[in-house]
Formats: C-alpha cells, sequence, structure tokens
C-alpha cells in the first residue's frame, strides 16, 4: 500500500465517523432543536431555546444532560416528563409560561444539578414535587407569583445550595418553612412583599451563609429570627420597614461577616444591639432616621472595616459625643465621610461631624 493511498483510507474512516457521529447527533432530537453530542462521552446537549414550542418537548436524546427551553411558550409540567432522559443535569425553563407543575413532573431526575423556572406564572408549588432531585444544587424561582411557602414543597432537596426567590408574592415566612435545606448556603428573598418572619422561619438552614431580604416590607425582626443561622456570613435587609432593632433579633450570628440596614426607618439604636458581632467587618446604616449612636457600640467589633453611615439626620449635640470620639480614633472607613453632616441644632446645620469638637457640643432639653 502506498502513502497516498494509506491517507485514502485514513481520510475514508474519519468520514465514516464524522458520518455517524452526525446520526447519532440527529438521533431523538425534535425537529425545532439542535442536539449535539460531546465527543468521547454518552453525553448530548440539547438547545431549544426561543423555538416556539407550546410542550414539553417528548422526542428528547435519552442522554441528554443539558436542556435548553428558555423563551418558548409552555404552560405546565406533565407527570414523568424527565424519565427518558435519566442522565439530566441541567434543565433551562426561563421565560416560558408555565403555571401548574405536576407533583411527579420531575420523578427520576437523579442527577439533575440545576434547574430554571425564574419568571414563569408559578402561583404554587406542589408538596414533594422536587422530592427526586437528590442531587439538585441549584433552583431558580424568581419572578414568579409564588405567594406563600411551606417545608413539604422542599421535601428531598437534602443538597440544594442555592435556593432563589426573589420577585415573588410571598407575605410571610412560617415556621420550618425551609427545613428540608439542610445544605443550603444562599438564599435569596429579596424583592417580595414579606411583613412578617416567624421565629422558626429559618429552622433547619445551619449551613446558610447568605440571606438576601433586600425591598421587603418587614416592620420588625423577632427575637431569635436568626439564632439558629451560626453559619451565616452576610445578611442583607436594606430597604424594608425597621423602625426598632434590639439586640434579641439579631442573636446567634456570632460568624456575620456583612450587615446590611441601608433606607430603612431606623431612629435610634440600642448602644449593644451589635453586641455579639465580633467578626462584623462591613455595617450599613445609611438612609434611616438615626439622630444619634452611640460611638462605644462599635468598640465591639475589633475587625470592623467598613461603617456606612451618611444620609441620616443627625443632631450634633452632646448625646453624639461618643460617636464623635470614635470617629477621631478609628482604622476602619467610614463611606461618604463628608457626607455625614449635622441636620440640626441651627447653628450646626451641614457641618461635618469629622469636624466637630466634643467639648463644644451642647445639650438640650
Amino acid at each position: 500500500m502506498t502513502a497516498r493511498s494509506g491517507r485514502e483510507m485514513q481520510y475514508l474512516q474519519w468520514l465514516l465517523l464524522v458520518i455517524l457521529w452526525r446520526a447519532q447527533t440527529v438521533e431523538s432530537c425534535p425537529d425545532v432543536c439542535k442536539c449535539s453530542k460531546m465527543p468521547d462521552v454518552e453525553k448530548s446537549e440539547v438547545n431549544c431555546h426561543k423555538k416556539g414550542l407550546q410542550d414539553f418537548p417528548s422526542d428528547l436524546p435519552p442522554d441528554a444532560w443539558i436542556l435548553k427551553l428558555g423563551e418558548n411558550g409552555i404552560t405546565d409540567l406533565k407527570a414523568n416528563a424527565l424519565t427518558s432522559i435519566p442522565k439530566i443535569e441541567s434543565i433551562n425553563l426561563e421565560r416560558n409560561a408555565i403555571k401548574s407543575i405536576h407533583p411527579k413532573a420531575f420523578s427520576g431526575a437523579k442527577q439533575l444539578m440545576l434547574l430554571n423556572l425564574y419568571s414563569n406564572r408559578i402561583t404554587n408549588l406542589p408538596p414533594k414535587a422536587f422530592q427526586d432531585l437528590l442531587n439538585l444544587r441549584f433552583l431558580m424561582l424568581g419572578q414568579n407569583q409564588i405567594g406563600t411557602l411551606k417545608a413539604e414543597m422542599f421535601a428531598g432537596l437534602r443538597n440544594l445550595s442555592d435556593l432563589d426567590l426573589p420577585l415573588n408574592a410571598l407575605t410571610s415566612l412560617p415556621s420550618n418553612a425551609f427545613k428540608p435545606l439542610i445544605a443550603l448556603k444562599v438564599l435569596d428573598l429579596s424583592l417580595n412583599r414579606i411583613e412578617r418572619i416567624s421565629p422558626k422561619a429559618f429552622t433547619g438552614l445551619r449551613q446558610l451563609m447568605f440571606l438576601n431580604l433586600d425591598n421587603n416590607s418587614v416592620k420588625t425582626v423577632p427575637a431569635g429570627a436568626f439564632r439558629l443561622l451560626r453559619s451565616l456570613e452576610m445578611l442583607v435587609l436594606d430597604n424594608n420597614l425597621l423602625s426598632t432593632l434590639n439586640p434579641p433579633a439579631l442573636d446567634g450570628l456570632d460568624n456575620l461577616q456583612e450587615l446590611y440596614l441601608r433606607n430603612n426607618k431606623l431612629e435610634n439604636l440600642p448602644p449593644d444591639v451589635f453586641r455579639n458581632m465580633p467578626k462584623l467587618s462591613q455595617l450599613a446604616l445609611s438612609g434611616n432616621r438615626l439622630r444619634t449612636v452611640d460611638g462605644n457600640m462599635f468598640t465591639h467589633m475589633p475587625i470592623l472595616k467598613k461603617l456606612y453611615l451618611h444620609d441620616n439626620p443627625w443632631q450634633c449635640d452632646c448625646n453624639i459625643s461618643s460617636l464623635v470620639q470614635w470617629m477621631g480614633r478609628i482604622k476602619a472607613t467610614l463611606s461618604a465621610r463628608d457626607a455625614l453632616r449635622c441636620i440640626s441644632p441651627p447653628e450646626l446645620h451641614n457641618k461635618k461631624l469629622s469636624s466637630l469638637q466634643v467639648d463644644k457640643l451642647l445639650c438640650h432639653a
């Protein structure tokens, strides 16, 4: 055999492999979708993004592991929708019109790790609908119309790491709402209408590291609400209606590193409110109604690096002396330091707090 004929034979063998690979690629693939098989692996990616589908496709390749179904018109997920694709690991169903989910819709999908249901029309999660998803790590339910949460909705999700629930219609967090989620690390509940938090709402979340309650209607935090969140490192309570914050409300946050309380209605803070937060490095209190705070409260935060106090109506009398003194000796960064200005009394209006002389601050009745 000549070198040329040898190369021709190799080319023909390569061509045959390509033909066979392409045949595998289109096998069991929905007509409007694009299916591509990963080289050297028995896995297919199925791309049906924005293809005008009204129903969940049935003729999927059995080795599908990534399924992209975003921006279609799918309205419901029927029972056993995933039984034909047992290797599935990622499903994107964002921006459809899903209203109903059958309790058995995800049966058999024990390898699924990511489920994206963002921006649909879901009002209710059926009990135990996710119980077969033992390996699910990421569940995205943002921008739906979910109004209530119950523990049985999350049954079986013992390995879930990230739960996204922003932009829904939640008004309260009941007791044990997230109890099955023993491995959860990130919980996003922002942009809801949450007014009430049960003292036992976060039971079971011992691994939680990030909790986002931004843009809700929370007026008070009940004593002990965060007591079991021993691993929590960041708590966001910006843009709520908090007018008071007592020490028992923050019990248990020994590992907290960042606390955000911007744009609430806080008028005063007890001197010991942050007493048990030795690891706090960032504290945001800007945009409230604080007239004075005891500067000594910050001495219990040995590693505080950033403090946000601007956009408060500071009353510059003798009651603010400890804060002014503390500001003069701290190593922490005061965000927008020059924006910390007196509102009253009239003679000190608009004067920088950093320029005040403590011995000249008067006490007012």
